[in-house]
């Protein structure tokens, strides 16, 4: 009898009486959780198994959630979800310019925080465009496999990309040449409350623009349209990813 097995959250958290009720509760809601009490611990966990998602609290002892949450997103390409104290604006940006996937603050509803679970889970799940003949992006040189989430340039070296600088990679990809304001390019990468977080999305596109642009201070592919957005300004093709 074939059973889907349950995502797996780490749930990284140095307070006791928010992480141990909240991993019993997650795990009533068919997660298979396991805790960390630190980032030094969570980074042990890590090299015995490879989480679906990781909830983080930013305020830790030693190492704090923001640079786990940078070698979670750069290295290990697991979505991320902030717990945190910080209600600030500014604060909840800097979560997301580092390419964490949600936040919730404390103190939340447990519903609401399955509820971005589950959708942060999907998000992570739907690989853009897949075809039968397991086609992939060329643009100016560029080859992207959907697939494998890999960027490789015109010599064939791999350019490490985040997750979020995937998706958005994929909704330039996937909408050549036409602007994408900042509400719509949000929602494709985060999901939610777009209207807040325009920074946010600036700060992606300059990171992204740094990877594939010749020179990222004077953009040629990622064009910004002002008054209206960002737009990929070249044609993209889709090849066999058995073709060079």
């Amino acid at each position: 009898m074939n059973e889907i097995s349950p995502a797996r959250i780490l749930l990284v958290d140095d307070e006791a009486a928010l992480r141990d009720p909240l991993a019993d509760y997650l795990s009533r809601q068919g997660f298979a959780v396991t805790p960390a009490t630190s980032a030094a611990e969570a980074r042990s966990r890590l090299r015995d198994e490879k989480p679906d998602l990781v909830l983080l609290d930013i305020m830790m002892p030693g190492e704090d959630g923001l640079s786990l949450c940078r070698h979670l997103v750069e290295a290990q390409d697991i979505p991320v979800i902030f717990l945190t104290a910080r209600g600030e604006a500014t604060d909840r940006i800097v979560g997301l310019e580092i390419g964490a996937d949600d936040y919730v603050v404390k103190p939340f509803e447990p519903r609401e925080l399955v509820a971005r679970i589950r959708s942060v889970l999907r998000r992570a799940a739907r690989i853009p465009t897949p075809t039968p003949e397991n086609e992939a992006f060329a643009f100016e040189g560029w080859l992207l496999d959907p697939l494998k989430r890999r960027l490789t340039d015109a010599g064939g070296a791999t350019v490490a990309i985040s997750s979020v600088e995937f998706r958005l990679l994929m909704a330039f990809l996937e909408h050549p040449r036409q602007v994408l304001n900042r509400d719509r390019l949000l929602d494709m990468v985060q999901g939610r409350e777009a209207h807040l977080f325009d920074r946010a999305v600036d700060n992606q596109v300059s990171r992204l623009r740094r990877k594939i642009e010749v020179d990222s201070r004077n953009p040629q592919l990622i064009q910004t349209v002002w008054g209206g957005g960002y737009m990929l300004a070249t044609d993209v093709r889709r090849v066999p990813l058995d073709a060079d």
